[in-house]
């Protein structure tokens, strides 16, 4: 598999290691009241999507990098690759 990096372009997907669930990015906040809850599902709970996923892949053996990969878990087609930065800091701009 061929990941797209979009700094260095196409990389072969050994140089990466897969990190899981890109909601990873979203940790809960360790000062709500339901927090110990709220961390227990984080850590613990997971889907297992068929199709179109968001996946954290860390680019190990290269520029040490984090990515969000959107791939389908079916075919292995991946539709888009973005810096997991900028997908974080979008989502903070949009809160």
């Amino acid at each position: 598999m061929i990941i797209n990096h979009p700094l260095l372009g196409p990389r072969d997907a050994s140089e990466f290691a897969y990190l899981g669930d890109a909601s990873l990015i979203d940790r809960p906040d360790w000062q709500a009241e339901n927090a110990a809850e709220a961390f227990y599902e984080y850590a613990y709970l997971r889907d297992n999507p068929v199709g179109e996923h968001r996946e954290l892949w860390f680019h190990e053996a290269g520029d040490r990098s984090w990515l969000v990969v959107t791939r389908n878990t079916m075919t292995h087609e991946i539709s888009k690759v973005e810096l997991a930065r900028d997908v974080a800091r979008a989502r903070g701009r949009s809160k």
